[in-house]
């Protein structure tokens, strides 16, 4: 009699356990599309948190405080990020424009940097196969043509990209109120709902805002002083487009350890080659000195410091997670690498000191 009457609260339990796994992927197959959106809203929230937390105590008004809280992030971050990109696209179509053309030829300063290199080096690269300088512009103009292309496919696209940006944009901004004004009350009801210890989930909710928080602030932050820096030693060196290049020494400064290097050094190296010298050095010097400093003390400070990872946990997981989801990925890589860190950080202290004998 009793076997049939345990069975049955088993079975209704494993039912609601697979109902519950399959709309919970349901609903993440559902936002997936607007995983940026999402992604940003959560971020953006968790590092204005504290602006928001000013304001409300001020207006004592929720509502008003997300509102001005997302007045504040317009004028701080979108609109000096909409005059550079302003600025971007202007420079970007004058050097397509002088690519197409063939004003700006980039077989003709690979060979002048061949011209200046030393006796000993040529014979380094003949050993290597990489003598053959017909060839290696051969391949050059064959990858810019492969680019050209590239770039006109985007440019057909552009406006079904714009479109979807601002989608996506608007639902960030409308996101983002709610999750300031709501946010104690969502993140206490997820908190409730998961199946884990307290301590536990204060652990994982902690370590969660804290990389979100010290990865968004300090790899933009980052991000931001050595493109400043490096576009400001351009304009400096009269190179021509110094926005575009300081935009992509930005973006490459998202990989750590390597970053803006590999736009200022091969300037650098060039301006050696062509008898520029005072230039060539000045820039290596900057580069290395400035630039360098900024990535070597700022980063372990608003990064690794926080998130307690070490600089090469933090490297390696901003790269597989730029791999798997582009540019979203200098956020979830660190995050995913923090968590499954604390995860089994809790694994462990659990085998020490299992929760019956740390009852006792």
């Amino acid at each position: 009699m009793s076997g049939p009457g345990k069975l049955v609260p088993a079975l209704q339990n494993r039912s609601f356990l697979c109902l519950l796994a399959l709309v919970t992927v349901a609903f993440g197959w559902i936002l997936w599309p607007m995983l940026s959106a999402v992604l940003w809203g959560v971020a953006l929230a968790i590092v204005f948190q504290p602006l928001y937390r000013k304001l409300l105590r001020k207006t004592k008004r929720p509502g008003v405080a997300a509102g001005l809280s997302i007045v504040v992030i317009l004028l701080l971050v979108v609109l000096p990020l909409t005059y550079v990109m302003g600025a971007l696209v202007k420079e970007a179509s004058v050097v397509f424009e002088m690519v197409k053309s063939g004003k700006f030829n980039f077989g003709t300063y690979v060979a002048q940097i061949y011209a200046a290199l030393p006796g000993w080096l040529l014979e380094l690269l003949e050993r290597l196969g990489l003598h053959d300088l017909s060839n290696l512009q051969e391949k050059l103009g064959s990858a810019l043509n492969q680019g050209s292309q590239f770039m006109a496919t985007k440019a057909l696209g552009f406006g079904q990209d714009t479109f979807d940006f601002l989608v996506s944009f608007c639902v960030m901004l409308y996101l983002l109120f709610f999750l300031l004004r709501d946010g104690e009350q969502l993140s206490a009801r997820i908190r409730d709902a998961l199946p884990l210890q307290d301590s536990y989930k204060r652990q994982l909710g902690e370590k969660f805002r804290t990389v979100i928080r010290a990865t968004v602030k300090g790899n933009i932050a980052v991000a931001a002083i050595q493109g400043a820096l490096g576009g400001l030693a351009f304009w400096v060196l009269g190179i021509h487009a110094p926005v575009l290049w300081a935009v992509l020494m930005a973006f490459l400064s998202l990989l750590p350890a390597v970053g803006a290097a590999l736009v200022w050094g091969p300037v650098a190296i060039y301006l050696l080659s062509t008898h520029q010298i005072a230039s060539g050095v000045g820039l290596l010097f900057f580069g290395t000195v400035v630039i360098g400093l900024v990535d070597n003390l700022l980063r372990p400070l608003l990064v690794g410091k926080d998130t307690k990872m070490p600089d090469y946990i933090v490297l390696l997981s901003t790269l597989g997670g730029m791999s798997a989801f582009g540019i979203n990925g200098f956020v979830i890589g660190p995050l995913f690498a923090a968590m499954f860190i604390a995860v089994w950080d809790i694994v462990a202290a659990e085998r020490r000191y299992p929760v019956g004998d740390r009852d006792t």
